[in-house]
């Protein structure tokens, strides 16, 4: 008798333990379905401006196809100049679409002596010569060989140019990749550049604090300079027979 309750009794506990089993299984597939979907969501917010294997979505500035100065390097554009540009030949790329509000993510690298910047809010008009006559601009620059970055640390890598110096110097060195993420809300009234993991400039993007910062920059008698709330997102092509490169870009809006 006394055998036959224990074999009772250890059945009831097996038949306990499976079916705490299954539920605990059951968990555990619903916790990370929810973790995936989560995931998911967050990935889907981006949309990817660019690829690495087309330049589909951009064009030159102010219109046409983007030119062979252009390069498809290893999942990254190089701009790639050579000796027949003649000065005052730019190859300003934009975006095909505008922008108001977004976090802008990408990744960016110089080469010895190199110029570039990220522009926003670019107006695409025959009458505005270059993207940065409308566009404030991201400092994309070899902080160490460029003669603009003697000219005080608001021209410098990561600066909104001449307008806020970088709170410290985070960027890497030439012929390495950058992680830049920019963040533009006119809702909240912020600007925010974040390199390679550290927050260094922050800064209104409208109102009083916006037009006292360009009241005492160069830009201060630019009539449409960072006027446009929408528009269109460049990158900069500095005139110069220097390579610069960009990989990694993706956008958020707000």
């Amino acid at each position: 008798m006394k055998n036959m309750l224990g074999v009772i009794l250890f059945a009831c506990l097996l038949i306990g333990w499976k079916e705490k089993s299954k539920d605990q299984d059951k968990e555990n597939v619903s916790s990370s379905n929810i973790e995936s979907t989560m995931n998911t969501s967050k990935e889907s917010e981006w949309t990817v401006l660019f690829d690495g294997t087309s330049f589909d979505g951009w064009h030159v500035y102010p219109g046409g196809a983007v030119p062979d100065a252009w390069k498809l390097e290893d999942g990254a554009m190089r701009l790639r100049p050579d000796d027949t540009r003649t000065d005052g030949n730019r190859f300003n790329l934009v975006t095909d679409k505008e922008y108001t509000d977004f976090v802008l993510h990408l990744e960016w690298m110089v080469t010895e002596g190199a110029n570039s910047g990220i522009m926003w809010g670019v107006v695409e008009d025959p009458k505005y010569i270059e993207p940065y006559y409308t566009g404030p601009e991201i400092q994309v620059l070899d902080n160490i060989n460029h003669p603009d970055a003697k000219n005080g640390t608001t021209h410098q890598a990561g600066a909104l140019y001449d307008l806020v110096a970088p709170a410290e110097d985070v960027v890497k060195p030439i012929g390495e990749w950058n992680t830049c993420e920019i963040t533009i809300n006119h809702k909240t009234n912020e600007g925010i550049v974040v390199l390679n993991g550290t927050k260094i400039v922050e800064f209104p993007v409208t109102g009083e604090g916006w037009d006292t910062m360009v009241a005492n920059s160069k830009f201060a008698d630019w009539e449409d300079f960072g006027k446009h709330q929408t528009g269109k997102i460049a990158l900069q092509d500095h005139g110069e027979k220097i390579s610069i490169g960009y990989r990694n870009i993706k956008i958020k809006e707000l």
